[in-house]
């Protein structure tokens, strides 16, 4: 017997505790962001726990009136496409807060955490809304915190026009996605009552030409938002820019909501245009593949490896997304990888940090070096972490490109082998920046020391999760698997 789980309140908990955290001033605000992340961490675990695999459908909903005028309700639900896309994002957003409330170093920490919590709020949003206008909403939400993350605790000189340039990018897209959510909603009613509720556009059946442009809005959103090649003109400005905290949270869970609008919203409502679209959508997943990997190979500042990483890492996602293999082996695998990607990325960048710092402020791999011997323990979760993007045999990265490239070799053969290639030049940056930044000679500017017990109290965790996550990702698959055979079946119909 399921438990009673309220996701109203574990949406808007972050929220509320942000808004305590940015009255109760820089002393107390701290503690209450980790409190506002903490809680709704536990009630992801719970979820996780009491969670039944083996039923297909929404689970712990919340269908309420909202907007009735409009046809809009306030609808939230979980399933096997979100779980554990939310467990995700809570334990990222913990991570932070941990982060803030042991490094008390920041300006203005009150409103860093109204901003966290309020970013948190919006992502939960976006995963758990089951009405299109409702993830619009969200979807939209989640620019603003990070436009004043950006604009107030960036780093350089250049962080305004990098702010004003993730704003533009995305918010092009967003405008576009909202006219796509509009016309669905109003073209799907067909005369009808107007609903944006998702199961009821499910039972339309919109004309093959107008699900084609409708999907070009949602796509372009999506795609701009990861960012995939070459919608990536705002990322290197933006990850230079960010202060690291909100980076791991950003890179780790924001650009997994465009890839999972993919899957929860244009495959199941318009598979005539995601079938005509499949083989351009394929053909972007493989040149962000090759185009990510040899800009992160070239790259000396450390944030943009991890950065054009992430672009090349998102192109096998997408590459899962679209196999449209019978079976839903690649959007399995696509899910998986979302999870693997998030938790690996979000140390990397906190090592960063704490590199930076032994190299005397500078990110430049150049200046870096030396630390290996001198500080064991941080060279071995740098390691695990490293390794873990690396697709080796017992990773959880490695049994997610295999579901991928498996699913991707059923329908598009050609392509599944140009995308092997994508793995053997992952590891050669990543073991490329391990190397730099731990073996070689160390700079003129590094203090080699050990990784402080308060950062070990953020990182460890992290790498406990990874290591346990690669030991036993099947409880990953076995939730996503009826929900992604549905949502592949539809995609196919």
């Amino acid at each position: 017997m399921q438990l009673t789980v309220h996701l109203s309140f574990l949406l808007f908990w972050p929220l509320a505790l942000a808004l305590l955290a940015a009255m109760v001033g820089r002393r107390f605000a701290p503690g209450v962001a980790l409190a506002g992340a903490i809680v709704p961490l536990g009630y992801a675990i719970i979820l996780l726990v009491d969670f039944d695999t083996g039923r297909a459908g929404l689970q712990y909903v919340t269908d309420d009136a909202w907007i009735d005028a409009l046809g809009i309700r306030y609808k939230l639900g979980v399933d096997g496409l979100n779980l554990w896309l939310i467990a995700l994002t809570t334990l990222l957003f913990a991570v932070a807060a941990v982060w803030l409330f042991v490094r008390p170093v920041l300006e203005r920490p009150s409103l860093f955490a109204f901003h966290l919590g309020l970013a948190e709020t919006a992502v939960l949003g976006a995963f758990l809304a089951q009405d299109l206008a409702l993830f619009v909403l969200f979807f939209d939400l989640m620019l603003v915190p990070f436009y004043f993350l950006v604009g107030q605790w960036g780093v350089g000189p250049d962080r305004v026009a990098a702010t004003y340039k993730l704003i533009i990018y995305t918010l092009v897209g967003s405008l576009l996605m909202l006219a796509g959510a509009v016309a669905t909603a109003v073209l799907s009613a067909d005369g009808g009552s107007l609903s944006f509720v998702l199961s009821d556009l499910l039972k339309a059946d919109l004309p093959e030409s107008t699900q084609r442009w409708i999907f070009v809005t949602f796509a372009l959103a999506f795609l701009i938002k990861m960012p995939l090649f070459p919608f990536h003109g705002w990322m290197p400005d933006a990850y230079r820019a960010m202060p690291l905290p909100a980076l791991a949270i950003f890179s780790g869970v924001l650009s997994k909501v465009a890839a999972y609008g993919f899957l929860r919203i244009v495959l199941p409502l318009f598979p005539a245009a995601t079938r005509d679209y499949q083989t351009l959508i394929l053909v972007l997943a493989l040149l962000s593949i090759v185009y990510g990997s040899a800009q992160a190979f070239t790259q000396t500042n450390a944030r943009l490896v991890l950065g054009y990483s992430s672009v090349a890492q998102l192109g096998f996602i997408v590459l899962g997304l679209f196999a449209l293999d019978p079976d839903g082996r690649g959007a399995q695998g696509a899910i998986l990888q979302m999870v693997n990607h998030g938790l690996v990325v979000a140390p990397l960048f906190l090592v960063i940090a704490l590199l930076s710092e032994r190299a005397g402020g500078t990110e430049d791999l150049r200046e870096m070096g030396g630390l290996a011997f001198r500080a064991p323990v941080l060279a071995s979760l740098f390691l695990v972490a490293a390794l873990a993007t690396l697709a080796m045999p017992g990773s959880a990265n490695f049994v997610g490109e295999f579901l991928i490239l498996l699913g991707l070799f059923q329908t598009k053969q050609a392509m599944a082998i140009i995308a092997f290639t994508g793995v053997a030049l992952a590891s050669v940056y990543m073991l490329r920046m391990f190397i730099r930044a731990m073996h070689n000679r160390a700079g003129a500017h590094t203090a080699s020391r050990e990784v402080a017990l308060g950062d070990a109290i953020v990182i460890v965790p992290l790498i406990v999760v990874i290591v346990a996550f690669a030991l036993y990702p099947q409880g990953a698959l076995q939730a996503s698997e009826p929900a992604v055979k549905a949502t592949i079946a539809e995609a196919g119909r």
